[in-house]
C-alpha cells in the first residue's frame, strides 16, 4: 500500500517532534534535578548556619549572665549597693535552650550525613557531626562549672567564687571556640555544595548536549528520508516535463500508484496526449491563416497605394489655399492698419478742432479783456488828470502859507522879544510850506510820468484788440479746413472699413474651403494609417502563422 505526501511528510514532521519533545522532557529533568539539589543544599546550609548563629548568641548570652553574676557578689562583698536580679534562673533557660539546640544540631548533621547528594558532602558533615560532637562535650563542662560557680556565688562564696573562674573562662572560650570550629566546617560543607552542583551542572549540560546531538543527526535521518521518498519521483516529473517542453510528445510517464505523484503523472499523460492532438489541429489552422494573412496584405498595400495619392492631392490643394488664406490676412491686417490710421488721423482732426475751437474763444476772450482793460486805462486816466488839479490847488495853498509865513515872520521881528515865540511858529509854518511844495513838485512829476504810461497802454490795447479780431478770422478758417480735412478722412475709414468687411467674408469663405481639406487631409491621413496598420497587422499575422507552423514543427508526435 503506497503512502501519499502529505502522510509522508506528517509522519516525518510527528517523528521530528517526538524526538523535540523528548529532547525538551529530559532538559527539564535536568533542569529540576539540577534545582532540587541547589535548593536542598542551600536550605539544609542556611538551616544550620541559622542555629549555629543562634548557639554562639546563646553562648555569649551564658557568659555574660556568668560574668554579671559573679560581678554583683564581689561588689556586694565589698559593700557596694547592688540591684538584686535572679540571674542564676536566667542562666538555667538560657542553659536548657543551648543544650537543646547542640542536640537539634547534631540530630541534623547525622540525618544530613545520610541524605548527602554526594559523598564529599557526607564526609563534610560527618567532620561536622565530630565537631559538634567535641564542642557539645566542652559545653557540658562549661555548663557544670558555670552551674558550680554560680552556686557559690548563691551561697556568697567568695572564695570558691574567684577560684573557678578561671577555668570556667577558659571553658567558655573553648565552647565559642567549638562553636566557630563547627562554623568553618559549614563553610567547608557549603563550598563542597557549590562544587557539587557545579558538578551536576556540568553533567546535565554535557548530557543535554549529546542528547541534542542525536536529536538533531535523528532529525536529519528523518528528513533524508522523506526527501528520497518525495523527491526521486518528482525528479522523474520533472524530467518528463523538461522532455515534454523541449517538444518531445511522443513518451508517456509511469503513473502507477496512488500517491500525489502517480495522480500528477496521469494528469501529465493526459495533457501531453491533449497537447499532441492540439499542435495536429493547429498545424492545419496556421497554414490557412497564412494563406489569408497573404491576400489581406496585398489588398492592404493596394489601398495604400491609392490613399497615398489622394493624400498627396489634397496637401496640393490645401497649399494653395493656404497661400490664398495668407494672402488675405495681410490685405485685411493692412487695411486695418491704414482703418487705425485714418481713425487716429480724424481723431486728431477733431482734437485739432476743437483746439482751434478753443483758440478763437481764447482770442475772443482776449480781446474782451483788452477792450476791458482799454476802458480801465482810459478811467484811469480821468482819475489821473483829478489828482492833477487836486495837486494844483495843494501847491497854491503851500505858496499862500509860504507868504503867510513870511508875513508872520516880519511881523515878529518887529515885535520884538514878545513876537520870538511866534516867529519859530512862523518859521516852521515856512518849512513845511517848502516841504509841501517840493512833494506836489515830485507828485506832479510821478503824475507825469503815469499819464504818459497810460496813454502807451491804450495804444498797446487797441493793437492787442486788432490782432485778437485778426487771430479769431484766422481760427475761424482753420477751423472750417480741419473740418473739410476730417469729413474726408472719415469717408476714407468707411470706405476701408468696408473693404475689411469684405476682405474678413472673403477670409471666413477661405477658411471653411480650408477647414474642409484639413478635414480631407484629415480622414486621408486615417486612412492612410489605418491602411499601414492593417498592412502591418497583416505582416505580423503572416509572421504569426510562421512561428505557428515552426512551433507546432518543434513538437513530434
Amino acid at each position: 500500500m503506497s503512502i501519499s505526501i502529505g502522510k509522508r511528510i506528517l509522519l516525518g514532521f510527528a517523528a521530528v517532534t517526538l524526538v523535540i519533545l523528548a529532547l525538551g522532557i529530559y532538559a527539564l529533568g535536568q533542569i529540576g534535578s539540577v534545582r532540587d539539589t541547589t535548593d536542598a543544599i542551600v536550605a539544609r546550609d542556611l538551616t544550620v548556619m541559622r542555629q549555629l548563629d543562634e548557639l554562639g548568641n546563646r553562648a555569649r548570652n551564658m557568659g555574660i549572665l556568668r560574668r554579671n553574676a559573679v560581678i554583683a557578689t564581689l561588689m556586694k562583698a565589698q559593700g557596694h549597693a547592688v540591684k538584686e536580679e535572679d540571674t542564676f534562673a536566667i542562666w538555667r533557660r538560657t542553659a536548657a535552650a543551648t543544650e537543646t539546640l547542640y542536640k537539634e544540631l547534631l540530630r541534623e548533621a547525622a540525618e544530613y550525613r545520610g541524605r548527602a547528594v554526594s559523598q564529599e558532602r557526607a564526609a563534610s558533615w560527618d567532620r561536622m557531626h565530630s565537631v559538634l560532637t567535641t564542642a557539645f562535650e566542652v559545653y557540658h563542662r562549661y555548663r557544670d562549672g558555670s552551674e558550680a560557680q554560680l552556686n557559690a556565688n548563691a551561697a556568697g562564696d567568695v572564695m570558691g567564687v574567684e577560684n573557678r573562674n578561671a577555668d570556667v573562662s577558659r571553658l567558655y572560650e573553648e565552647t565559642v571556640a567549638g562553636i566557630e570550629r563547627a562554623r568553618e566546617s559549614l563553610d567547608e560543607n557549603v563550598a563542597a555544595g557549590q562544587r557539587g552542583v557545579a558538578d551536576l551542572y556540568e553533567r546535565s549540560r554535557v548530557s543535554i548536549g549529546l542528547t541534542l546531538a542525536a536529536a538533531v543527526a535523528l532529525s536529519l535521518l528523518i528528513t533524508v528520508i522523506i526527501s528520497r521518498a518525495v523527491v526521486r519521483p518528482l525528479e522523474s516529473v520533472m524530467g518528463f516535463a523538461e522532455r515534454v517542453g523541449a517538444g518531445d510528445l511522443s513518451q508517456t510517464l509511469d503513473a502507477r500508484g496512488g500517491d500525489e505523484i502517480a495522480r500528477l503523472g496521469r494528469a501529465l499523460n493526459g495533457m501531453v496526449t491533449g497537447l499532441a492532438d492540439l499542435a495536429r489541429t493547429n498545424r492545419a489552422a496556421t497554414a490557412d491563416l497564412n494563406a489569408a494573412a497573404a491576400e489581406i496584405r496585398a489588398s492592404a498595400q493596394e489601398q495604400a497605394a491609392s490613399v497615398e495619392e489622394q493624400f498627396a492631392a489634397v496637401q496640393e490643394t490645401a497649399a494653395t489655399v493656404d497661400e490664398i488664406t495668407h494672402s488675405g490676412a495681410q490685405i485685411a491686417k493692412r487695411a486695418s492698419e491704414v482703418i487705425g490710421a485714418a481713425q487716429a488721423t480724424a481723431q486728431t482732426s477733431r482734437q485739432g478742432l476743437r483746439a482751434v475751437a478753443d483758440t478763437a474763444r481764447a482770442m475772443e476772450a482776449i480781446r474782451e479783456q483788452a477792450e476791458a482793460v482799454a476802458g480801465n486805462i482810459v478811467a484811469l486816466s480821468e482819475k489821473t488828470q483829478a489828482i492833477g488839479d487836486i495837486i494844483t490847488t495843494v501847491n497854491d495853498i503851500s505858496e499862500r502859507t509860504h507868504l503867510l509865513a513870511l508875513n508872520a515872520a516880519i511881523e515878529a521881528a518887529a515885535a520884538g522879544e514878545g513876537g520870538r515865540s511866534f516867529a519859530v511858529v512862523a518859521s516852521e509854518m515856512k518849512l513845511l510850506a517848502d516841504q509841501a511844495k517840493a512833494a506836489t513838485g515830485q507828485v506832479r512829476g510821478i503824475l507825469s510820468e503815469i499819464q504818459r504810461g497810460i496813454n502807451t497802454s491804450v495804444m498797446l490795447t487797441e493793437e492787442a484788440v486788432k490782432r485778437a479780431a485778426a487771430g479769431k478770422s484766422r481760427s475761424d478758417t482753420t477751423q472750417r479746413t480741419i473740418e473739410e480735412i476730417t469729413a474726408r478722412v472719415e469717408e476714407s475709414t468707411q470706405t476701408f472699413q468696408q473693404i475689411v468687411a469684405s476682405t474678413n467674408q472673403q477670409q471666413l469663405g477661405i477658411e471653411q474651403v480650408m477647414g474642409a481639406l484639413q478635414n480631407i487631409r484629415q480622414a486621408s491621413q486615417q486612412t492612410a494609417a489605418g491602411t499601414r496598420e492593417v498592412e502591418t497587422a497583416s505582416a505580423n499575422l503572416t509572421e504569426l502563422a510562421q512561428a505557428l507552423l515552426t512551433l507546432a514543427d518543434r513538437y513530434r508526435h
